[in-house]
């Protein structure tokens, strides 16, 4: 029976990445024309493809204007939380900043390696580190409003940079582990990353098409949530998939895995907020 299990879920996964109408020569699938679209061509950097690449036509020009990418509604939320006074010490982020646009470029670096704590530090833990250490304000869940917000505000400062993560000196062991779990078989289907975003790009898994799976758009307005979501959320609910138990947000691991999928990044424009199927 044990066998019989196996080979069933072999099956299934099997099942998930059928090739069924990927990509045609004349550029058409089942999402329309979309590589004969002009616009593909900001984002693809050597042989890398932004989420973007594999896109529908409609969720493309969601993204391109910004009164029609509903993750603006959190880009909103972050700008009025930019100038908000908060915690013990009567400080907003302005205070120390100033001018949002101080930051262009800042978030394109990260994760960046943190002295303080001998590890990796995503976007979202500077956050934190700010308004605890900085403001004396409590601390934003990884997945709230507030972090959605201010990450995708900040983010939106470096649009259209490139994404330009060291692995360098002391963040090497991590990129290391990062890339481990990339690779690592895991779950009850027995699958790793890399067995859907690099062995099947353009290929259909379901009713979607593959991507590369790329981090230069996170946070990421996605449809099936309804919601902006970041980075970590993804992996967990790609994990969900697989039949594995998800690592939590901010977490050691999703962090090293964060910082592995952005070196895979580089050169790739940010586009965050942006807005995937």
């Amino acid at each position: 029976m044990r066998h019989l299990g196996t080979a069933f879920l072999g099956l299934a996964a099997a099942g998930l990445l059928a090739a069924a109408g990927a990509v045609a020569q004349d550029g058409s699938t089942a999402y329309g024309d979309i590589m004969n679209d002009p616009r593909i061509k900001d984002h693809i950097v050597g042989d890398k493809h932004s989420g973007f690449v594999y896109a529908t036509l409609a969720t493309r020009d969601m993204q391109e204007d910004d009164f029609e990418n509903p993750a603006f509604t959190w880009v909103s939320l972050g700008e009025e939380l930019w100038d908000k006074q908060d915690g013990a010490m009567g400080k907003s982020c302005a205070a120390c900043h100033g001018a949002p646009e101080s930051l262009r470029g800042v978030s394109v670096v990260y994760p960046k390696y943190r002295e303080s704590t001998g590890g990796m530090a995503a976007l979202e833990h500077i956050v934190n580190e700010c308004r605890t250490e900085r403001m004396g304000a409590d601390p934003w869940k990884w997945e709230s409003d507030q972090m959605l917000g201010m990450t995708a505000f900040v983010k939106l400062q470096s649009r259209g940079m490139p994404i330009d993560v060291s692995i360098d000196g002391p963040a090497r062991p991590f990129f290391e582990s990062g890339r481990d779990f990339f690779f690592q078989r895991r779950g009850q289907l027995d699958l790793a990353c890399n067995m859907c975003h690099e062995d099947h790009p353009g290929d259909m898994i379901r009713a979607d098409l593959l991507s590369y799976g790329m981090g230069n758009g996170f946070p990421t307005y996605r449809l099936k949530w309804q919601k902006l979501g970041s980075l970590h959320r993804r992996f967990a609910g790609c994990n969900k998939n697989i039949r594995a138990q998800p690592y939590a947000r901010g977490s050691d691991e999703y962090t090293n895995l964060e910082l592995f999928v952005m070196w895979r990044s580089n050169g790739l424009p940010s586009e965050a907020p942006a807005v995937r199927r």
